[in-house]
């Protein structure tokens, strides 16, 4: 099962495995209060692409575009992510992103459930 969750929201313990899926750490929060068991920070969209989408819900269809193309020509990363879901019943995708329907976290999920992913 993949949720979803801001990082600034408490950690639980029904959150399972938590992965940060940001490129850049979030601001205001220490490793220790984040609770983060891994940061896979080269899962996130490109610095490139990250400014470019800026939190746009009307570039929102096309970020997700280019952000699973992105995805899919990074193997090792993909790979990455699938052993973290093989192994684990439960995991939570970590964003900072204030708005909760649009950003990478959101994009990731949507592509995990997806064929995209396999």
């Amino acid at each position: 099962m993949i949720q979803l969750k801001r990082i600034y929201d408490a950690p639980k313990k029904s959150d399972g495995y938590r992965v940060l899926v940001d490129r850049l750490w979030p601001r205001g929060i220490s490793k220790e209060k984040a609770k983060v068991d891994i940061w896979l920070k080269d899962i996130a969209p490109s610095n490139e692409l990250r400014k470019w989408f800026n939190h746009d819900p009307l570039k929102w269809a096309e970020f997700q575009k280019r952000y699973k193309k992105e995805i899919q020509t990074n193997k090792e990363i993909v790979a990455q992510l699938k052993d973290v879901l093989s192994k684990n019943k439960t995991v939570t995708l970590l964003f900072s992103a204030s708005d909760t329907e649009h950003n990478n976290a959101v994009a990731l999920a949507k592509m995990v459930e997806s064929e995209a992913f396999a």
